[in-house]
């Protein structure tokens, strides 16, 4: 005699982690708090069953549950859901400029922080990772009681395969594993998953909070400091090549014969439109700000004027190109590029409605990022707060 116990118990198995998970997602997704009958509703589940895997995600701190308002009509009114207090995720970043650890829960709270401004580029791999070690390391020690920690998650702006940094030319570093300089003490024995800074960052545009859809599903990303970074965002999901590489738009030559770039080539993107190289274009110091050399243009200024203009047009060639092939007509400009977008935009526009095989019918949106501070280290732990909504069944 034969049985279907065991396959009937992995399907009923499969089922409840799909249906967990939905919930979970469901409740994280909305701009407005649910009630377990929206949830019903959303999900297309009985009231009992939507009832049942609220309960159980409610007790695992994946979802929590707020005060109850005054009731419209006959009966108690329906205690809201919303996303989790337990729940958070490590996030660390490593830019040219700054290094930052924080500490973030599933509702897209800051639970701790800490940003260490600095020139890096250069700078000893060795030291640069212990010193973040550090400072993550003193901030997990004064997190308040209850967060759980679900994963870490490192933004650093380069190329990287798996664990190690395999090249990152403003920081001046090759062949860099990241978890072995880190030390125990920083992580608490968590994995650390490491990604590309740009890569992360453009989560921070995908989802306001984690599981949060953002106002754009495609799009494409350009983080500006040092040197420029860049992902291709459709359907909400970071496009990532085949070995996780894509997206370096500032190393798009936009000019053969132009300035030698830290990454070998000419005429990358980022030697007219990274920070120092716009500011010294305009006869400014590394110490000025953008918002200088923004007003220095909108008063006139003929150096200014001239610089901006020449990293207009070369974005909009860099833009048209990726435009044209990726069909994603919606720029989204983060870091110092996000301070420049009303300079920009008139210039930028007009050059890509030339260059953009499409423009007539759709033309290019020129979108600045929401100020988020380290959107690296940010986006790095929403990366690791996906995990908890995907499956949900590891942290009951």
């Amino acid at each position: 005699m034969t049985t279907e116990t065991a396959p009937t118990s992995a399907r009923q198995s499969t089922l409840r982690a799909s249906n967990l998970a939905l919930v979970a997602r469901t409740v994280c997704a909305s701009a407005r708090p649910l009630s377990r009958a929206d949830v019903a509703a959303a999900t297309s589940m009985t009231r009992a069953t939507a009832s049942r895997l609220v309960d159980e995600l409610v007790a695992a701190g994946v979802l929590g549950e707020t005060e109850p308002g005054t009731a419209a009509g006959r009966g108690r009114p329906a205690t809201p859901l919303v996303p989790g207090s337990g729940p958070a995720a490590l996030g660390l970043q490593i830019n040219a400029g700054f290094i930052a650890v924080r500490v973030i829960d599933l509702r897209g709270r800051v639970a701790a922080e800490t940003l260490e401004y600095g020139d890096l580029v250069g700078s000893d791999p060795l030291r640069t990772l212990a010193r973040l070690g550090e400072l993550s390391a003193r901030v997990l020690d004064g997190l308040p009681a209850g967060l759980r920690l679900v994963g870490a998650g490192l933004a650093l702006p380069g190329i990287v395969s798996g664990d190690t940094l395999l090249r990152a030319p403003n920081l001046g570093w090759s062949d860099v594993r990241a978890a072995d300089l880190l030390g125990g003490r920083a992580l608490r024995g968590l994995p650390l998953t490491v990604d590309n800074e740009a890569s992360l960052a453009a989560r921070t545009v995908a989802e306001l909070a984690p599981g949060r859809p953002g106002p754009f599903a495609d799009f494409v990303y350009l983080s500006g400091e040092i040197g420029i970074g860049g992902a291709a965002v459709l359907g909400g999901e970071v496009m990532r090549g085949r070995h996780g590489w894509a997206g370096e738009i500032g190393h798009v030559c936009v000019d053969p014969a132009g300035p030698a770039c830290r990454c070998g080539s000419t005429g990358c993107l980022e030697t007219y439109l990274g920070r120092d190289a716009l500011l010294a274009a305009a006869g400014l110091t590394s110490e000025s700000s953008l918002a200088q050399l923004a007003e220095l243009a909108h008063g006139g200024d003929a150096r200014a004027s001239t610089a901006l203009s020449a990293s207009a047009r070369a974005l909009a060639v860099a833009l048209g190109g990726v435009i044209n092939v990726l069909d994603i007509p919606t720029v989204v400009l983060g870091g110092h590029l996000a301070h420049l977008v009303k300079a920009l935009r008139p210039e930028l526009e007009e050059q890509l409605r030339a260059r953009v095989l499409s423009a007539r019918w759709t033309p290019p949106r020129i979108q600045a990022a929401e100020p988020v501070p380290a959107p690296g280290a940010t986006g790095a732990a929403y990366r690791e707060l996906a995990a908890v909504l995907a499956d949900p069944v590891r942290w009951l």
